[in-house]
């Protein structure tokens, strides 16, 4: 039998619970015996709070945890700020434990205010896998099954809810902290936390088995391009490049798989956008943290409960044109707004940046032809790749490795059509030999290949150097050389 299916326990007092004389304590919660007078003597001894953790103990913070939320609902206070919840919490406590007369001491009493703290504004259960730095994902699949990713394995927690209920109701605060709203009418919701950590959360009957929550961690400190570079994401010469690249405006995409590390290169890339500059960042859940002053966040927004109000991300793109900025960063592209994208790019908006989920830079190509078609315009293939090939400059491919790695794979050039194909040339690519203790070992190595925005970038007197570019030579497990030109290595 699951904790709390008693429903008995449920009509029994705080006070009744924690005075069963059948309850196992702990000698580290027992209060420490003080001397009182005989006239102020009690005729039974009072008894420890069970240790947290126990099923009694759980049952306790639930009866008060329910009580407080009557309370604050009654008072209408579930949006007032954190540090007001925290005070109505430390009062709620305080008048809770005297009416109920509950024998906690003051470090008894402290963790109850934490707790209910962290269930009425916080995460629950959750809170101490969003405090352990090495937890990349946190995934939970039932009330009573939770999974954790870490240095990208997936192991199995010992976290449990109490219920399906105490999970939706912490979903649902979640969602409603950044004004999204999930229910049984719209039972899918994209959300964020205050630290930026992607949320996503089903309820039946999306998924039959109960409600579900994903959380994509981000670090309490953003991993810049110093950070990614230790980590060995790429080399030197190649964040030279892309900072030349960045600075002189030349429109890239990012692309990968799902957790490749997308957005955190995204935001690596824009540190080097001068702080002179106005950027409009357009994001379905608003993550990428800018070091730069002029910074407009844009953020999409799903229906409401009639089906309307819902703000698209080509609505935005749209808008944002007519915002005079120097620079759009959408977020990821996954459907029509791909059209206005490639359009605000190729009419004067250069230096543009955007995400999108693909396993090469040709598969990016043919999903961006796809997206613009999701526009509902009927326009010719053709007609799509020659402003895709206009507009996009650099494409950047960053894919997770199976040792758990997130590497850039390839940064590649877009140079035009050939018939109807688009040529992409191989500026820098990853080269995988083997493996050194569950690790891939490889090298980046540049293919000898100078982009043709480089001479660009020197019209605007920018000196890049062009040893970045010379070919590195560097051989494959076979033995074969990897230093190929383009023409003999196609996409």
């Amino acid at each position: 039998m699951k904790p709390f299916e008693n429903q008995d326990e449920d009509r029994i007092s705080p006070r009744d619970l924690l005075t069963r004389s059948n309850l196992s304590l702990p000698g580290d919660r027992i209060r420490a015996e003080t001397k009182r007078p005989a006239a102020q003597s009690f005729s039974t001894p009072k008894l420890a709070v069970p240790a947290e953790g126990t099923a009694s103990y759980l049952t306790v913070k639930s009866i008060l945890h329910q009580q407080l939320l009557e309370d604050i609902d009654r008072q209408d206070r579930m949006t007032a700020s954190e540090d007001e919840l925290v005070q109505l919490v430390t009062d709620f406590v305080a008048d809770s434990l005297t009416s109920q007369d509950l024998p906690l001491n003051e470090a008894e009493r402290k963790q109850l205010v934490d707790d209910l703290v962290e269930e009425t504004i916080g995460v629950g259960p959750l809170a101490p896998l969003l405090a352990d730095p090495a937890v990349t994902d946190i995934l939970v699949n039932s009330p009573y099954t939770v999974y954790v990713e870490r240095y990208g394995r997936l192991e199995e927690t010992s976290i449990r809810f109490r219920d399906s209920e105490h999970l939706t109701r912490i979903i649902g605060r979640i969602a409603a902290r950044v004004g999204r709203r999930i229910d049984e009418s719209s039972p899918m919701v994209d959300a964020r936390l205050p630290d930026g950590s992607r949320v996503n959360a089903t309820l039946p009957p999306v998924t039959i088995d109960g409600p579900t929550l994903s959380i994509r961690r981000f670090g309490r400190r953003r991993l810049r391009s110093d950070d990614l570079l230790k980590l060995g994401m790429f080399t030197g010469n190649m964040r030279e490049f892309l900072k030349y690249a960045v600075i002189g405006r030349i429109n890239m995409i990012v692309s990968g798989g799902t957790g490749s590390g997308k957005s955190t290169f995204l935001g690596a890339l824009a540190e080097s956008i001068p702080n002179t500059e106005r950027v409009i960042t357009i994001e379905d859940a608003a993550e990428l943290q800018l070091d730069q002053a002029h910074v407009v966040r844009m953020e999409t927004r799903p229906a409401n409960i009639e089906g309307e109000g819902r703000i698209a991300a080509r609505d935005l793109v749209v808008n944002a044109l007519r915002m005079r900025p120097d620079r759009i960063i959408v977020g990821e592209v996954r459907a029509g707004e791909a059209l206005d994208m490639l359009q605000a790019m190729n009419t004067g908006h250069d230096g543009s940046l955007t995400t999108i989920h693909a396993n090469s830079p040709r598969d990016a190509l043919s999903r961006l032809e796809t997206m613009v078609l999701m526009a509902g315009l009927e326009l010719p293939s053709r007609a799509i790749r020659e402003q895709a090939t206009s507009a996009i400059d650099v494409i950047i491919q960053v894919k997770r490795y199976e040792d758990g790695v997130r590497r850039v794979q390839s940064i590649s050039e877009l140079v035009g059509m050939e018939g109807d194909t688009p040529q992409l040339q191989e500026i820098f690519r990853f080269v995988p030999k083997g493996r050194a203790n569950r690790r891939i070992v490889g090298e980046f190595v540049a293919t000898g290949v100078v982009p043709q925005v480089v001479q660009r970038l020197r019209e605007n007197d920018m000196d890049i150097p062009m040893q970045l570019f010379a070919p590195t030579k560097s051989t494959t497990p076979d033995g074969s050389d990897t230093r190929e030109s383009n023409r003999d290595h196609p996409w």
